[in-house]
């Protein structure tokens, strides 16, 4: 049975993390972010098909590759960064579903044109991306996640000739505290849900 978890824990989660604008020097390791992906690949998607495809751009040629597609307020900040993760989804994502959902003939679901699986890659590659965030504040990295990039551009220097599309972007590292902005307000229930 499930138990909740302590304040810290909930804390380091939701309640005091931030989105990280700027990073400290202390790398990331590549045993970091297998550590990072262990843990997000459990959490939950459609029919399990776990769509999101991850690039780890870590690299100074990959980073070099990732710049030209970066709006200009994030280039700073993302080439700064130790890594700048891409979140993306994989079109033919049910091209796996008889290895990831062998009690039901789950691909035939998600047959025919690619159009028809632009939904549920999308929808589950994003479940995906948010939990890439919680595992990396989990395992005590911080993130900051971000749109403003092309991409078309990050589609063809990353995915090119594959059916791999880029959705959002994710800097990781250790946060440098000068650069987190202050604290924006939040809807409240009443604003923003209701019991049914």
């Amino acid at each position: 049975m499930s138990q909740t978890l302590d304040a810290a824990a909930l804390d380091q989660l939701f309640r005091t993390a931030r989105t990280q604008n700027a990073f400290t020097d202390q790398p990331v390791t590549d045993e970091e972010l297998h550590a990072l992906y262990e843990l997000l690949k459990w959490g939950p998607t459609a029919a399990n098909g776990t769509p999101a495809r991850f690039v780890f751009v870590k690299s100074p040629e990959a980073k070099a590759r990732l710049k030209p597609a970066l709006s200009d307020n994030n280039t700073g900040k993302s080439m700064a960064a130790p890594v700048t993760v891409i979140v993306a989804h994989d079109l033919d994502f049910h091209e796996q579903l008889p290895v990831l959902f062998p009690h039901a003939d789950a691909k035939a679901w998600f047959d025919g044109p690619q159009e028809a699986r632009v939904e549920a890659a999308f929808r589950n590659g994003t479940l995906q991306g948010a939990y890439l965030i919680l595992a990396a504040r989990a395992l005590g990295l911080d993130a900051g996640p971000m749109s403003g990039f092309d991409n078309a551009k990050v589609d063809e220097a990353f995915f090119a000739g594959t059916s791999i599309r880029s959705n959002f972007l994710v800097n990781l590292g250790h946060g440098d505290p000068a650069g987190v902005f202050p604290r924006l307000p939040r809807l409240s229930f009443d604003d923003a849900a209701r019991i049914a």
